[in-house]
């Protein structure tokens, strides 16, 4: 969600890592000076599945194990005290998008508990996008925090509007969840949780110009990792956003999605 805080505070880098292009390999961590060259968009490669996908809280299980890993390595706004490590996965076939997030926490909370709800102000994965490539200034974001309650939205920038995906069709997203729905009070030791969901391109098309995936189409997107509430805020991207204050609403910077 947009959110105006910090306005004095700069973007920084966190991580001058790439996408990692295996499973199995793990971006570097490091400190950036602020004056490093900006970073080009991030891109990305979602594998057709060549088998039924799980929906599971093991992170290598099954087809997850062939998919490709991105891992979010900046920060907006002033550095935080707190920034977990947050990695995902994404895979397709002819009917589903499937998103696996997986979060290497601490002050971990989740609240909200109704579709549609504030839930970036618990500790929240957010998955924004724009399924046609070629079409500027439109995307649709799916925020859902650690207990799998999420608000799934549409977004035309240009004309100003916005349309929330229709409860019906939230619940045709199936989630898988390691927390429980309902953190409180807040965990603040060390904790790893999960999502993980599949996304149904019928409802994605419904309210967008999507165009639907096969090898070769390539779509926009961000991730992104938020807690505005918890005791340990913070707001990490994936790709680069050259903003003066924490807002993840800001298509211009996003990445791009290739389908194998």
């Amino acid at each position: 969600m947009f959110r105006s805080v910090l306005k004095t505070a700069v973007l920084a880098l966190v991580a001058a890592g790439l996408v990692s292009c295996s499973a199995n390999n793990t971006a570097k961590f490091e400190v950036v000076k602020k004056d490093a060259p900006k970073p080009v968009a991030k891109e990305y490669t979602i594998k057709r599945a060549t088998g039924k996908v799980e929906l599971t809280t093991d992170w290598n299980a099954g087809q997850w194990s062939r998919a490709n890993v991105l891992r979010l390595g900046y920060y907006m706004g002033k550095k935080p005290k707190h920034i977990p490590m947050v990695q995902a996965k994404l895979l397709y076939d002819n009917d589903y998008l499937y998103v696996f997030f997986k979060v290497d926490d601490q002050y971990v909370r989740s609240v909200a508990t109704k579709y549609h709800g504030k839930v970036w102000e618990d500790s929240c994965a957010e998955f924004f996008f724009n399924p046609n490539y070629d079409i500027d200034n439109v995307f649709m974001n799916l925020e859902m925090n650690c207990g799998g309650t999420f608000l799934f939205c549409y977004h035309d920038e240009t004309k100003k509007t916005e349309h929330y995906v229709d409860i019906d069709d939230c619940k045709k997203i199936q989630i898988v969840h390691s927390m429980p729905s309902v953190v409180n009070p807040e965990i603040t030791k060390p904790t790893t949780w999960t999502l993980c969901y599949k996304v149904p391109f019928d409802v994605i098309g419904k309210y967008s110009n999507m165009v639907r995936p096969k090898s070769g189409v390539k779509w926009k997107a961000n991730f992104y990792k938020c807690a505005d509430k918890t005791s340990h805020p913070h707001w990490l991207t994936w790709s680069y956003v050259d903003n003066p204050f924490p807002s993840f609403h800001l298509p211009a910077y996003f990445g791009v999605l290739h389908f194998e």
